[in-house]
């Protein structure tokens, strides 16, 4: 991965800003005598804001910038003035991120739209200042509210790509081959295992100016699901796509064998996946004549669509797109929203530690951060009401 700027898996560290503390300000001004208190409102301390946007295609801008600090409100001050609020703190990701807690592992949020926004965390809300407690008994309060107290957590961001159609199958089947042969895309082909160390997205072209998103996920090994071969890495990718093309070379010892490896590492991975449409493509097909295809097909698992390609040759590749179409715009082939399960906390860390993020990210906090002066207002949960 060192040749490359794909990163689609970062651990950092967010925190939001607390909110200013009230005013204690009692009025003095000549010919006003007892002005009474006129302390203003602290400020809002800045959220921290996830957004999506997809210029983005990665989280590379993030692998080095690990702190994600909004700023503190301000305190209030006198003539009912209030503090200003913090910046908000916006954190520009890619469409297709999932946010969980590093420590904890639970789910918290996922940015699937350009332009949405998610707060991430809330900014503590400023503290009222004496005006707001003065009453008939009591005309002179010199007390105020702080503000409340920022929040902090170390988040894991994880990158599932969106696209139409998800390319599935063991190394050298021929996946990269194919996604270079529909479209413009120019993924790495070689003749050993493991070319593709990275996913590639390419746009095919269809007909009447028709397009759709093919992903080329790098390939799959049996015991994937469980850490082999390039393990867990990349198979979180395949969630996101809406229809999945097996592709098993046809010079494959047993093609339905093959086939059902495949399977069962995405079902152990993800249940929820076998929702999905599939097609298989028998690649490299240039090899066979008619007669050979003919004793082939019956040995082919039943249930799905399949076909013959050679994407060197161009057989079959016309018809492939359009059984891929026809799949895509089938009304059971709408995606639904994706369960997100959350981390088991007993392998947390060694994933952590395989995407060489276990690092700790500590913040020294500067002179002053907690200081809230003499503040000793204790004040009741209602006295936070909207105002």
């Amino acid at each position: 991965m060192a040749e490359s700027n794909f990163v689609d898996y970062v651990k950092i560290y967010c925190r939001s800003g607390k909110g200013g503390r009230g005013s204690t300000h009692m009025r003095r001004e000549k010919y006003v005598p007892n002005g009474g208190p006129d302390g203003g409102d602290g400020g809002r301390g800045g959220h921290v804001i996830l957004r999506g946007n997809r210029n983005y295609w990665t989280l590379l801008h993030l692998k080095y910038d690990r702190h994600a600090m909004a700023t503190h409100g301000e305190s209030g001050s006198k003539n009912k003035s209030f503090g200003k609020d913090g910046v908000d703190k916006i954190i520009e990701v890619p469409c297709g991120t999932v946010v969980y807690n590093a420590e904890t592992g639970e789910y918290i949020c996922d940015v699937t739209e350009h332009g949405q926004e998610v707060i991430l965390l809330k900014g503590g809300r400023g503290g009222q200042g004496n005006w707001h407690f003065k009453t008939a008994t009591r005309q002179a309060p010199r007390f105020a509210q702080p503000g409340e107290p920022m929040q902090e957590m170390t988040v894991i961001m994880e990158l599932k790509l969106l696209a139409d159609v998800g390319l599935v199958g063991l190394p050298n089947a021929g996946k990269s081959t194919l996604l270079s042969a529909v479209s413009a895309a120019k993924p790495k082909i070689a003749d050993y295992p493991f070319t593709t160390l990275e996913p590639n997205l390419g746009i095919v072209s269809y007909r009447d100016g028709k397009s759709f998103v093919m992903a080329d996920i790098p390939g799959i090994i049996e015991g994937a699901s469980e850490g082999k071969g390039l393990g867990l890495r990349f198979l979180r990718h395949i969630e996101r796509n809406s229809l999945l093309l097996f592709m098993v070379p046809a010079d494959s010892d047993d093609i339905r064998k093959e086939y059902e490896v495949l399977l069962n590492e995405l079902r152990t991975f993800n249940p929820e996946m076998l929702d999905k449409q599939r097609v298989l493509a028998i690649t490299k097909s240039d090899m066979l004549d008619q007669e050979l295809m003919d004793e082939i097909e019956p040995t082919l698992p039943e249930g799905i669509p399949h076909l013959f390609i050679s994407s060197v040759s161009g057989l079959g590749i016309s018809l492939l797109k359009d059984i891929l179409w026809e799949e895509l715009n089938k009304e059971s082939n709408k995606i639904e929203a994706i369960v997100h399960r959350p981390k088991d906390v007993s392998k947390l860390q060694q994933e952590l530690k395989d995407m060489g993020e276990d690092e700790d990210l500590e913040y020294e906090y500067e002179e002053g951060d907690e200081d809230d002066d003499d503040l000793d207002y204790e004040y009741e949960e209602e006295d936070w009401e909207e105002k």
